[in-house]
């Protein structure tokens, strides 16, 4: 095949059925080159446009397929291609990232979506006020321990597995600071 006819415009007159151009199959028509990308008839893009558009890494992107946050088709050629709706669900994900929601998370909340399509405003609102509820809960864990740091400066404990910061469960943390020993051997191996 001509290299002209694969990179051709998929408005171009139709050729005669006899000819090369005329050969090209539809699943081709996605390979433009990367200056197209922003216009709006290039149904798919190539991980490389989907990188230089998010802002991300192709081994990101890669890493994301393989945790099935996005998903891909593979062309004729056995290149991935994305469909335009991948970068939003991209802007999702970093956007949950950058709350420090762990990715099974995200992976959890996308894939609940109906027919794993992208979020839409609706989606993004149910999506938000759940994590929004799960980050009041860290952002209260935090305020707390950072409060506690205060106490550790002139502590003097000298055990690691009474301090209620390293160690908030401990049997033994509430015999007092400085290392103890239990008679007990269940409570000496929930203390270890």
């Amino acid at each position: 095949m001509p290299p002209a006819s694969r990179s051709a415009p998929t408005s171009a007159p139709s050729a005669p059925a006899d000819t090369p151009a005329a050969s090209v199959a539809p699943s081709l028509t996605h390979t433009l080159p990367s200056r197209r990308a922003g216009r709006a008839d290039v149904p798919e893009l190539t991980v490389g446009e989907v990188a230089e558009r998010s802002g991300l890494a192709v081994s990101a992107l890669h890493f994301y397929e393989s945790k099935g946050l996005i998903a891909s088709v593979r062309s004729a050629g056995n290149q991935r291609r994305y469909p335009r709706s991948v970068l939003r669900r991209v802007a999702v994900i970093k956007i949950a990232q950058r709350m420090g929601l762990p990715l099974a998370t995200i992976a959890d909340a996308l894939q609940a979506l109906p027919e794993g399509r992208t979020p839409t405003v609706a989606d993004w609102r149910r999506l938000s006020a759940a994590w929004r509820a799960e980050l009041d809960e860290r952002i209260a864990t935090l305020t707390r321990l950072r409060d506690q740091l205060d106490g550790c400066i002139g502590c003097g404990c000298l055990s690691l597995r009474a301090c209620p910061l390293r160690n908030p469960d401990d049997a033994l943390g509430a015999s007092g600071a400085g290392p103890h020993f239990s008679a007990d051997p269940a409570a000496r191996r929930q203390a270890r």
